[in-house]
């Protein structure tokens, strides 16, 4: 399957939160041969475009190529690095990490670290250690040698983990949020024939402290339709009720009724579901996640966008490494091509 070897690519590169370059290259390189143009806008956004023919409807997908991590915070005299988190990170899953930090001489791997547990105190054990209380340990000896190895204040770091199938059509991987929406996105491109809308694919940047990226370039496209390609909570594993997170792996898609950022629009619902059952694609439908998409920030652009959201179920998400099946990426490809395809009959 083409797309899980671009998703690999994607997965693989480095992508914290307002450091996308080695994503927003990818971007580039695999949206180029299936669009009419290619171009970045002032904030860092990639925007592939799809020309249709005069006044049809534009249409513009999205799908946030940054990830969550970490960025250098201080050097200590004895060469570790205390950092900050970029986007929301559980610190219970942060001990322990090998983790990669991009200095400008270089990736240079690292662990993050604490105080040992044989040395600490019974109350010590029970609790849980916050970001701040922990460090990464890249093996200098002193500040200097940390800063010669090329680590300085303001390097991101993300998490050393490669890409891997693990079953027929189940991958693991970093940054799935959203790496999938990006190669969902691509394929999508890839598919769409006709002229019957303008397509503008959207590679956003920081999504993940506020939807920034999607906000300009909403702005500058204004757009009749925006979809967010995004993953959503897959809550089929032990410890979540159904009333929590109802969306399964491999039952296809989700399709967002409301969220934290955003209602769906009537017309944009209509036509998701539509276009699922006509083409019979499976879907799920989802309401009341606490989170939010690019589509947040689409919706209220200028005079108001009507916006919708395709969602991969993943498990996992927010965490070092997550999971997802090939099928519903697949399937989300299909619901997203066979939308577009209606649009004109909605809008």
């Amino acid at each position: 399957m083409v797309i899980a070897e671009t998703l690999e690519k994607l997965s693989n590169a480095c992508g914290v939160t307002g450091r996308e370059e080695e994503v927003r290259s990818l971007m580039k390189k695999f949206l180029k041969p299936h669009v009419d143009e290619v171009k970045e806008d002032k904030l860092g956004n990639v925007i592939g475009i799809k020309e249709g023919k005069k006044n049809t409807p534009k249409v513009m997908l999205a799908a946030h190529m940054d990830e969550i991590g970490l960025l250098v915070k201080t050097i200590s005299k004895e060469g570790f690095l205390q950092f900050t988190k970029i986007g929301g990170i559980d610190d219970r899953i942060l001990l322990a990490q090998k983790v990669i930090v991009y200095t400008e001489k270089g990736p240079l791997h690292g662990i993050i670290g604490s105080k040992p547990p044989h040395i600490q105190k019974e109350e010590e054990r029970k609790k849980v250690l916050t970001y701040d209380e922990l460090f990464i340990d890249v093996g200098a000896e002193n500040q200097e040698q940390a800063k010669r190895m090329g680590a300085k204040i303001g390097d991101p770091v993300g998490f050393d983990i490669k890409f891997a199938r693990i079953g027929k059509d189940i991958v693991i991987g970093k940054a799935l949020d959203d790496r999938v929406g990006c190669a969902v996105m691509i394929e999508a491109m890839k598919q769409l024939k006709g002229k019957d809308c303008t397509v503008y694919a959207v590679g956003t940047v920081q999504e993940e402290v506020g939807l920034r990226g999607a906000t300009t370039a909403a702005f500058g496209i204004c757009p009749d339709v925006g979809i967010a390609l995004d993953v959503t909570v897959a809550g089929d594993v032990p410890g979540v009720r159904e009333v929590e997170a109802p969306i399964k792996l491999k039952k296809g898609p989700s399709i967002e009724i409301a969220d934290a950022g955003l209602i769906t629009h009537p017309k944009v619902l209509r036509l998701l579901v539509d276009a699922a059952e006509e083409n019979k694609i499976p879907y799920q439908l989802e309401t009341g996640l606490p989170g939010s998409t690019d589509a947040a920030r689409i919706s209220l652009t200028r005079e108001g966008v009507p916006c919708g959201v395709i969602s991969v179920p993943t498990r996992y998400i927010h965490s070092p490494i997550s999971l997802l099946s090939l099928e519903d990426v697949d399937n989300a490809v299909k619901l997203t091509v066979a939308a577009i395809q209606k649009i004109p009959k909605y809008f």
